[in-house]
């Protein structure tokens, strides 16, 4: 009877479709017999000699114009250089060793009519794959000393030499705990010790370990847990079944089985016979063992690190990379190259991508001609990325280094200008001081400017300062984090590139998953003694100037300082830490205040579980006391010089890393204010304690500090004390949005930016110049500050039997004078084309700045002298000490669950029906504060839905709290809800408005203004405002449109196109003119807001 059931061991389900997989794919089978034999039949050897041998005799060199074979001294040689690896320095040493050799090629000496020569000699022809011999084996013995010898699955020669390994393993685990893919991981290791058979792993630059179903990859010294597996981005699913499905050549088959039983021929006839799905191993060896993919990938993606060890690239680095390759080499008209963003997402090894680069750079044979400049805008990120180019092997040695860093601005200058160095590192900082130098400029297509943090180090005049001095330069920016809203780093560089966002670094163990957990301390405020307070310190303030203090009040966070609160956190972050982190990991808290982390650190000392840090820039002192006794001096300025004292800021930062680095350092928390919450890269850092607003892209930088693998890191926490739920998880819906419409390197449809045409708007800065000075034409010596006050300054006088001010108009216009004008400058600043413009100097630019700099000082003065604005620092004492004493921390509440960071920002979650009660109630929370901040602030340019479903949320809310003992049903009214939310569907507004948000909003005027209208209209009246608000959005298209190149006039345009009607409209129904200018001015400011956002 025939067996049709499949075979789960190793022989049938990985280790045979992979041998008959890399026979389709052009590699040669030998059999380990005939392996052995070419080997000299020496199993402590594993160089394919003969094999070598003979690939090297084919091997000429260059000597005047004709080419000469190599000498039999020199084959020798080489083999002698190949065949002795110096195993003797380590493993790691011996494979950096054979790969430069295999990499650059080999020296020989010899003689040409009697003159010596030493010309360079390719072990690998990597320029043209088929001069190359590719030949894989089975059951490869290795003989060890004194023990026995070992057996990989698979070995694969490049020109005789072992440059992959592959261990193959049975799909199923036969109830081990780890799968078997891990158990081919940790053969491969083994394999690798000193006592095992590192010979063999001297030579290799690929190792693998496949299951049938399953394929990861690493290469010699990859720890298990940076063991990565393979998406393919070039390759289609149907050439890869293509290939797997070709017939295996007779030759090849017959090898394979000579030596095997009947049975097992007869069960590769009968799996082969039918079509064969794709499996993960099928596209891990298809996608990386190709022999132009193999050569390419061991080329360009291969360094060695001196921390890290041995990196070979995964994929978005490698996928990422062609992509730039791709678009470095194309040129614009002008004759500069194209550039572009690389977005990974921070802590998928971004500062690695640029290292890779780098050396594709250098070797790669369209570009290797061209220099390049790495720009950060940190100098502790200068440093990290100059110290990884140095390790990676980019910089030779100590001279290159020091050659290589733009140590100031005429340094740059000289750099850019006439230097010769390949690799230049400087801050952007200093591109403003080398731009004014002569020689900085170059207009060389052949150099390549690699921006770290992209979205952090381009704003406006930087950016165009460098393009300026390097027009036609292809510019990269790599980010972890791209800006959202209109702020796009994409804007400067062209498109994105290759995208890779957090989701999928999660899926594919490229980063620790994090764990969100929100802990609100519950806090007991006396609000009548607080209030009572403010009334009496207050009584003499007008009511505008009480404002302007509690909107101070509040920003400055007050309540969050209080000593009670940071008492009662300290308490929580203690307990929290002991009992939930392991031994040998760290951890992080970001707070907002340089007293706050002081304030934290006293209170976590008291505790004394462990040891603290706080880690800040030095204090401002000209912001402190200054006194004779030390009690005066302020609590900040007395810590810095208590700890930090005369040591360099840099070194205190530096000692303190390198302590929380070490497993076995006592100190165990690094208290965070302005530092470290970017660029700081410590997989040992497992939690991140958040007190600390944070948003978007900031937000973003501060959690990824702790998503970097660990062996003992199975999450990354996320503790929350301020509330940033909803925040967090609009911010990755934003993310999630930006890739789905950038993967595969498209552009961002940005909101157009009418109202902020760049390229004109410079064109009014004399016109709004003029206007500012104006106000002040009566002044006779314009540089006397105090003549200038005297205009702005209150005047009283009887007017009507009452006494007015009659300098507040003038201080009124003046303010908006001066806004208007550093408005435009902000923009015009950001603009190419006012930098070309010739009719503005760079001391006009200067100039301007200066204006707006010492005319903002005025208005503060002025503000002062008019009781507009409070000082608030003569009240912040007596605040802090109020709520020191009527705030009272009770406890702080720990949240009922906690949530997967990466699957945050998808609405629609699989199965609720099979959540458990804490689940349901969780996901409610989220959609409950999701939909509350899409209603603020996704909903303000449509007042009405915003005002309507504000409504229907309270009803909402009502209603669940009905149903408190059915979560599952809580979650449905809210899912449900958030679903119209999106949609902006509201039961009173027209399906018809469907997709047309604008003209929706327009409705949504008229029934806001004249409720009564449609509560009691037919259907033909309804259709005509429907018809109106249709209108009304393509008059106000027509507008923008026409006006576009002069912003100012679009308000004007739209009010004078849309009044004759709509007055009309108000008209018929028994309206004056005020209902339609009322109209009118919402109108504008939903076209303000829709254009602004």
């Amino acid at each position: 009877m025939k067996n049709d059931a499949p075979k789960f061991q190793e022989e049938y389900s990985a280790k045979l479709p992979a041998l008959a997989l890399l026979s389709n794919l052009g590699w040669r089978f030998v059999s380990p017999k005939e392996a052995l034999a070419l080997r000299e039949e020496k199993t402590d050897q594993v160089i394919l000699q003969s094999v070598l041998k003979a690939e090297l005799k084919k091997r000429t060199f260059t000597y005047g114009a004709s080419q000469y074979p190599l000498s039999d001294q020199s084959i020798d040689f080489l083999l002698n250089q190949i065949c002795q690896p110096g195993l003797n320095e380590g493993l790691l040493k011996a494979n950096e060793r054979i790969y430069n050799h295999l990499l650059y090629g080999i020296s020989v000496t010899e003689f040409i009519d009697g003159k010596k020569i030493s010309p360079t000699i390719p072990i690998i022809d990597w320029h043209n794959y088929t001069n190359n011999s590719f030949i894989y084996t089975e059951e490869f013995t290795v003989s060890r000393i004194g023990a026995e010898s070992r057996r990989p699955d698979i070995v694969c020669f490049v020109n005789g030499i072992p440059l992959v390994v592959i261990e193959a393993k049975r799909p199923d685990n036969q109830g081990k705990k780890a799968p078997t893919i891990d158990e081919g991981i940790s053969q491969s290791l083994r394999n690798q010790r000193h006592n095992e058979i590192p010979l063999l792993f001297t030579y290799s630059q690929l190792l693998m370990s496949i299951s049938g179903n399953d394929g990861r990859y690493g290469t010699c010294s990859t720890p298990k847990k940076f063991w990565a597996s393979w998406v393919e981005e070039d390759i289609s699913e149907i050439e890869m079944s293509r290939i797997k499905n070709m017939p295996v050549q007779t030759e090849t088959i017959e090898t394979i089985f000579k030596d095997r039983k009947l049975e097992d021929r007869e069960w590769f006839n009968r799996w082969s016979s039918g079509t064969l799905q794709i499996t993960s191993q099928d596209k891990l060896m298809l996608s990386l063992l190709s022999p132009n993919r193999l050569l390419e990938f061991t080329r360009f993606f291969v360094i060695f690190d001196q921390k890290s060890g041995k990196i070979a690239a995964r994929y978005q680095q490698f996928f990422g990379i062609k992509r730039l390759l791709e678009r470095i080499q194309q040129k614009r008209p002008d004759g500069g190259r194209e550039g572009g963003v690389i977005w990974h997402t921070t802590g998928s090894g971004k500062s690695f991508t640029m290292v890779f680069l780098s050396k594709a750079l250098i070797l790669y044979d369209g570009v290797k001609q061209c220099r390049i400049i790495v720009v950060t805008d940190r100098t502790d990120l200068e440093r990290q990325l100059s110290l990884t180019f140095a390790q990676s092997g980019a910089l030779e040695n100590k001279q290159d280094q020091i050659n290589a860093m733009a140590t100031s601005g005429k340094r740059l200058a000289e750099q850019i200008g006439h230097g010769n160095e390949r690799i230049v590192f400087s801050l952007i900082q200093k591109f403003n001081t080398a731009t004014k130098q002569p020689e900085c400029h170059n207009d060389s297509a052949d150099i390549i400017v690699l921006i770290d943090e992209g979205h952090r180090s381009q704003g406006g005049e930087n950016h165009i300062r460098m393009k300026q001095a390097l027009p036609k330069a292809s510019f990269i920016a790599f980010t972890g984090t791209p800006l959202l809203k209109d702020d796009k780093t994409t804007n400067k560089f062209g498109p994105i590139l290759h995208a890779y966002t957090m989701q999928r670094a999660t899926e594919d163990k490229t980063v620790t998953p994090l764990l969100y957990e929100e802990r609100i301390p519950d806090l007991d405020v006396n609000e009548r003694a607080i209030d009572a307070w403010f009334d009496r310190i207050t009584a003499n303030l007008t009511n505008a100037q009480k404002q302007d203090l509690k909107k101070k009040y509040s920003k400055k966070g007050a309540l969050y300082a209080t000593e009670n609160r940071i008492e009662l956190i300290a308490l929580d972050i203690a307990s929290h830490f002991d009992d939930n982190i392991v031994e040998g990991l760290k951890g992080q808290f970001a707070c907002d205040s340089k007293l706050s982390a002081i304030l934290y650190k006293k209170y976590l000392d008291e505790v004394g579980l462990f040891e603290s840090a706080v880690i800040m820039s030095p204090p401002d002192t000209r912001e402190g006391n200054i006194g004779i006794d030390d009690n005066e001096i302020p609590i900040v300025t007395k810590w810095w010089e208590d700890n930090v004292s005369n040591m360099d800021e840099i070194k205190y930062t530096d000692m303190m890393v390198k302590r929380f680095a070490d497993e076995h350092d006592p100190l165990k928390l690094l208290i965070v204010v302005d530092k470290l919450l970017t660029g700081f890269d410590e997989p040992r850092n497992a939690v991140l304690y958040i007190d600390k607003p944070l948003k978007e892209h900031n937000l973003i930088q501060a959690i990824a500090r702790v998503n970097r693998l660990h062996d003992k890191k199975d999450f990354g926490l996320l503790i929350d004390y301020r509330g940033i739920l909803a925040e967090l998880d609009t911010t990755i819906a934003k993310y999630q949005d930006l890739a789905s419409r950038t993967q595969g390197g498209y552009d961002i449809n940005d909101l157009e930016g009418l109202y902020s045409q760049m390229s004109s708007e410079y064109k009014r800065l004399p016109m709004l110049y003029k206007e500012l000075w104006n106000i002040f034409k009566n002044v006779e010596n314009k540089q006397d500050i105090e003549q200038l006050r005297q205009v702005l300054v209150p005047k009283m006088m009887p007017h009507h039997g009452e006494y007015i001010d009659i300098h507040q108009q003038v201080r009124d216009d003046f303010y908006d004078a001066l806004s208007e004008f550093a408005s435009c400058l902000k923009v015009a600043l950001q603009s190419a084309t006012f930098f070309e413009d010739k009719s503005f100097s760079d001391e006009d630019r200067r100039h301007y700045k200066e204006t707006v700099k010492q005319f903002t000082s005025l208005r503060q003065l002025a503000q002062q002298d008019a009781g507009e604005r409070i000082d608030y620092d003569e009240y912040a004492e007596q605040i802090k000490k109020l709520l020191n004493k009527h705030v009272v921390g009770i406890e702080v509440q720990g949240s009922s669950g906690t949530y997967e960071v990466n699957k945050m920002g998808q609405h629609v979650m699989p199965d609720p029906e099979e959540w458990s009660d804490d689940k349901a109630r969780n996901e409610t929370d989220i959609i409950k504060t999701r939909v509350t901040r899409m209603i603020e602030q996704d909903l303000v340019d449509d007042p009405y839905a915003q005002e309507a479903f504000s409504q229907l949320l309270r009803n909402a809310i009502e209603e669940a709290k009905n149903l408190f003992d059915h979560p599952l049903k809580q979650y449905m009214i809210f899912h449900e809800f958030e679903q119209k939310v999106e949609q902006r569907q509201l039961d009173e507004i027209p399906n018809v408005f469907n997709g047309n948000q604008h003209a929706q909003a327009y409705y949504g005027i008229f029934r806001k203004t004249f409720p009564a209208l449609f509560n009691h209209q037919e259907n033909t009246d309804e259709q005509k405002w429907i018809d109106l608000s249709f209108w009304i959005d393509q008059a106000v298209d027509a507008s923008v449109e026409e006006n576009s190149v002069n912003p100012p006039e679009i308000e004007a345009a739209i009010r004078k196109r849309l009044l004759p009607k709509i007055f009309q409209e108000c008209k018929n129904h028994g309206y004056g003119i005020d209902p339609a200018k009322n109209i009118i001015e919402q109108i504008v400011q939903i076209v303000r807001v829709g254009l602004a956002r």
